[in-house]
This record gives C-alpha cells, sequence and structure tokens, in this order.
C-alpha cells in the first residue's frame, strides 16, 4: 500500500524510536514528542513499539490509500474524518484504495500519531527512520511533509486477520499540567529563593514552542550568579534556565550539549505530557526522588505490556468500509462490514 499527502498540514515528519549513538557528533536524536502515544499507535496495528509512524502537529494531514492496510492514530483529537465520516482514534481501522483520511485542528492535546502496519518506507539513516529537522536527515528527504509527496509501507503479503477492531483506553489531555521533575544537575548554582519559584509557581507555555524545546514565561528563577556554565550534555527533559530566569524545556530535537544552567529534568514518563502541551497551557513542576521516576517508568512498561497481550488475544473483527451516500438531498454515513456466517453484507448506520 502507498498513500499520497493530498495536504501535509501545519507540520507532519515521520518518526521512529529515535536516533541514539551519535549525539558527540552532534546528532540530535529525534523520535517522537509523545513516545507513549507514539507506541500505543503502533502496537494497536501490530508493529513493534517503535517502528516508522507520522507525527503531525497542532493540525493533520490528508491522505489518499491506493491499497489495503491497517492504521491506527493516536494522540491529540484532530476530528479526524475516512471517507467524510468521523475516524475514531485509539483504534485500529482497515483502509482500502480510494479511501481518504483527513484530519484538522487539534481539539486538545497538540500532536497526533498515525501508525501503519508494517511502517513506512523509507530509507533508515545511522540505524533510524526518525525525521531530525534540524540536521535535515532521515524521514522524507529529511523534510515536513509537502502536498504531493507520497510514502509506501513497507508490509508485505496479505493482511492479518486480527488487527481492526484493536483498541486502547484513550486519555484525557489537560492545559493545567503537573509534571515530575529531578533536581539538578546545577541546581545548587540557584538561590533558594529561585528553586522555591521554580516549584510553587506555574509557567505558561509561550509561542516558541517546537521539537526543539519549549520556552516557559513565568516568575524569574533567580540564580547565584548567573545562568552560564561550561557547556555540558543535554537530554530530553532537561530545564535550561539562562540568565533571564525563564526556563527552557529540552525536547525530541535537543541540541546535544548547552552552556545554560540545568534546574532540573522532566522524568521520562511525563515527558509526553510536555509533547501533547501547546501556547498557553500552564505548567506545574513537582520535585521527586529517581526512586519515583524510575517506579513511573516500570509502570509505563507494565502498561504497554499488558495493552500488548490484551490486543493480541481479542478477538478478530471483520473488516469494514465506509461510505458517505447522497440520497433525496440527504447524506448518510454508512459501515459496510461483512459477518463470516452470512453470505451478504451487514450495512449498518453510523
Amino acid at each position: 500500500m502507498r498513500f499520497l499527502v493530498e495536504a501535509p498540514g501545519l507540520l507532519t515528519t515521520v518518526q521512529d524510536g529515535g536516533r541514539y549513538g551519535y549525539e558527540r557528533f552532534g546528532m540530535s536524536p529525534a523520535g517522537p514528542m509523545d513516545r507513549r502515544a507514539f507506541r500505543i499507535a503502533n502496537i494497536l496495528v501490530g508493529n513493534r513499539r517503535d517502528e516508522s509512524a507520522l507525527e503531525a502537529t497542532v493540525t493533520g494531514p490528508t491522505l489518499v490509500f491506493d491499497g489495503d492496510g491497517v492504521i491506527a492514530l493516536t494522540g491529540a483529537d484532530m476530528d479526524a474524518e475516512l471517507n467524510g465520516a468521523p475516524c475514531p482514534t485509539y483504534r485500529a481501522l482497515a483502509v482500502h484504495a480510494g479511501d481518504r483520511l483527513s484530519m484538522g485542528a487539534a481539539k486538545e492535546g497538540c500532536r497526533a500519531y498515525i501508525a501503519f502496519f508494517g511502517g513506512l518506507d523509507v530509507p533508515p539513516i545511522m540505524g533510524s527512520r526518525a525525521t531530525a529537522l534540524q540536521n535535515r536527515i532521515g524521514g522524507y528527504e529529511g523534510r515536513k511533509l509537502a502536498a504531493g509527496d507520497a510514502i509506501s509501507v513497507r508490509a508485505e503479503g496479505p493482511l492479518p486477520g486480527n488487527l481492526a477492531g484493536r483498541q486502547a483506553p484513550r486519555p484525557v489531555f489537560s492545559r493545567d499540567i503537573t509534571v515530575r521533575v529531578i533536581l539538578g544537575p546545577q541546581d545548587d548554582l540557584f538561590t533558594r529563593e529561585g528553586l522555591d519559584t521554580f516549584l510553587t509557581r506555574p509557567y505558561t507555555v509561550s509561542n516558541d514552542f517546537s521539537r526543539m524545546g519549549y520556552r516557559l514565561e513565568g516568575p524569574v528563577i533567580h540564580h547565584v550568579a548567573d545562568g552560564n556554565i561550561i557547556s555540558d550534555g543535554i537530554v530530553a527533559g532537561a530545564i535550561q534556565v539562562p540568565t533571564s530566569g525563564q526556563p527552557i524545556i529540552m525536547m525530541a530535537e535537543r541540541q546535544t550539549v548547552g552552556g545554560y544552567t540545568k534546574i532540573a529534568t522532566v522524568i521520562s514518563a511525563d515527558l509526553p505530557l510536555i509533547g501533547q502541551a501547546k501556547a498557553g497551557d500552564r505548567l506545574h513542576f513537582r520535585s521527586v526522588a529517581v526512586e519515583e521516576a524510575h517506579r513511573a517508568l516500570r509502570q509505563e512498561e507494565q502498561a504497554l505490556r499488558q495493552l500488548e497481550e490484551s490486543v493480541s488475544s481479542a478477538p478478530a473483527e471483520m473488516p469494514e468500509k465506509q461510505y458517505r451516500i447522497h440520497l433525496n438531498g440527504q447524506v448518510y454515513h454508512v459501515k459496510i462490514q461483512r459477518i463470516e456466517q452470512e453470505e451478504t453484507p451487514c450495512i449498518r448506520s453510523i
């Protein structure tokens, strides 16, 4: 199967689990901003968790398929429609030649994911298919998707019959977010007042947010001296505070080193909350110990394993197609699903 990009949305890129091991050369790992939603999408279509998929930011793309496949949409709700009918999220869906998936603006959250059974047929670079926009490599020609692009799916042979219908719980996205952080590594370069401000006052996501990082606006965080240090390594979730006292959260396409003081680091389990935040959202920071961060990560891993087990054991659902029918001036959305025991198709109204 292949799909044609009819409209790309604001920022749609190919991502996979990320490109690791090259940070010492200044290469950003890239990868998804909401790793949890990304992995769930892949689980729903029967892929390994970090298989290549699409990430859409703020507004989603419009895609036209030229063959049969299975897709799943997770993350932000972008009012997706398949052939003009509402398209559910957090559920595997069968698509067929001529089908058209259209997505609008995010009603809640910021980023949506579209996974395809078999993954996307773009060349791996340094062991990854992830698009690194800052480095201009990976994904589709190292850039965001544009109208007219066509990408094939790597799946070969017939589609498994037990994919369509798999589903997962849909999360609730909030515009008032509390994230857990581990203080340091330079928390000693801030005054006690500065640390208290960081941990007790809310900060707002500014208009300057991207896959590289989020600039926040709020009360000034005071340093003992200033915000400059000898450059050292930066990990995902590191919170830099320059001399201005306004924090910056480093994200998937962060630079690999930086020379600003880092007051804390967002724990891995809470990074997806940042990835779904957008301008105007409020963030609150809560300090936790490393042990709690480890526990949260183990709990997330356990939840993903349970999801894999539950969807793989779910009974197969026969594939269905959706149509928009114009009759006597009225528009009807119908699904046609073939029931295995019957000789004729069963038509269900949406």
